[in-house]
């Protein structure tokens, strides 16, 4: 296991948050940050459950209990990144595919320019609306629409791909991302840079989209995570495994989740 400071240093270098933010964020001094950071202070439960809220991870995942999945972009290279990534750490990868990733892209774009001007519409609650996106479209038509990888932590399902995506689409000046508040609560929020190419998306698959947005997306982040907890594909998945596609059956299976559970 490697040390919590460093841990803590690596995730929030990664989102980009400077000490003051997750300072603010613990509601604790900036050199209480650097401490943490350095080894020089121990971490409280209180804080370690703050802080696995504020990475989005399991607790497990955030002791690096867990090997975080590794998220390989195929945006119809030659092959030659994966080959240099698989010598540096062996794990578990997922390989977004070319297709998925311009489906993401667009369905994303879509969401924001759509309602992401709504006051509650944070990361939280975006991750939850793609789970409901996908999995309903999987439920009606038996097969993926953009197909991500979700998976199960106690703040509800989360898109294992979405930060790479995202931050490739920062870089290519598709999406903004800022820090603001909601509520008094810290709130990331990501604002369109162009609208979406809606030649990429199908009618029908437009139609499931403005469902989902039009019954959920005045939940705020604690309503929609909630409301997500009672989906019987998060119900019937282990804590911090991926949420499998076909158990949205399990939703009008025949019989009882009681009998689900005896079954396996």
């Amino acid at each position: 296991m490697i040390k919590i400071g460093q841990r803590i240093k690596g995730l929030r270098e990664r989102m980009g948050i400077k000490q003051q933010r997750l300072a603010d964020m613990l509601k604790v001094s900036r050199p209480t940050i650097s401490q943490i950071e350095n080894e020089e202070r121990k971490i409280s439960v209180d804080e370690l459950i703050k802080l696995s809220e504020i990475f989005n991870l399991s607790i497990e995942s955030l002791l690096d209990l867990e090997k975080e999945p590794e998220v390989i972009l195929s945006e119809g290279s030659r092959g030659r990144d994966v080959k240099k990534e698989r010598k540096v750490k062996p794990q578990i990868r997922i390989n977004v595919p070319q297709k998925n990733l311009e489906k993401f892209k667009e369905i994303f774009l879509y969401i924001l320019n759509k309602i992401g001007s709504k006051p509650n519409i944070g990361e939280t609650v975006v991750y939850k609306l793609l789970y409901f996106i996908d999995f309903d479209y999987y439920e009606k038509y038996e097969e993926q629409l953009i197909g991500a990888s979700y998976i199960k932590n106690q703040y509800g399902p989360t898109p294992i791909e979405f930060k790479k995506i995202v931050d490739k689409m920062i870089e290519t000046k598709e999406i903004e991302k800022i820090e603001s508040r909601y509520f008094n609560f810290p709130q990331t929020k990501y604002l369109p840079l162009r609208r979406p190419d809606l030649s990429k998306l199908k009618a029908n698959e437009i139609e499931l989209i403005d469902d989902v947005l039009n019954r959920i997306s005045d939940m705020n982040a604690a309503q929609i995570s909630e409301y997500s907890h009672n989906d019987v594909p998060w119900i019937t998945t282990q804590d911090g495994k991926i949420i499998e596609y076909e158990s949205v059956f399990y939703r009008t299976a025949p019989y009882s989740l009681r009998e689900y559970d005896e079954d396996i």
